[in-house]
Order: structure tokens, then sequence, then C-alpha cells
């Protein structure tokens, strides 16, 4: 069972790894847009969810295999 267990956190953390890696990937993208200030202040603000979303899923992760 615990091996089962073991299996399933890693999976569990390299898809929260990942969703971080995409976030940061997101913000490298759009650091190429030539946008306005509003547009700019909006990409920040989703990705700021964003991240505070995935953040969320890590300590879901952490409490659900401790």
């Amino acid at each position: 069972m615990e091996d089962i267990q073991d299996y399933e956190w890693a999976n569990d953390w390299n898809t929260i790894v990942e969703l971080f890696d995409m976030v940061n990937r997101l913000k490298d993208l759009f650091n190429h847009l030539d946008v306005t200030y509003l547009r700019e202040v909006e990409q920040r603000i989703l990705t700021l969810n964003l991240e505070k979303y995935v953040c969320s899923l890590q300590n879901f992760i952490i409490e659900k295999y401790s």
C-alpha cells in the first residue's frame, strides 16, 4: 500500500512542478508582448492568481500525504 501512495505522491508532486513551470513560461511569454500598461497589470494579476492557486494545490498535496 505504501508503494502505491509513494507513486501517487510522486505523480502529484511532478504535476505541481509542471504547473509552476507553466506559470513561469506564461510569464516569460507575456514579457515578450508589447501591450498597454493596463494589459500588463492584468497579466501580472493573472500570473499571481495562478501562482496562488498552484501554491494552494501544493499545500493540499503536502497535507494529503502527511
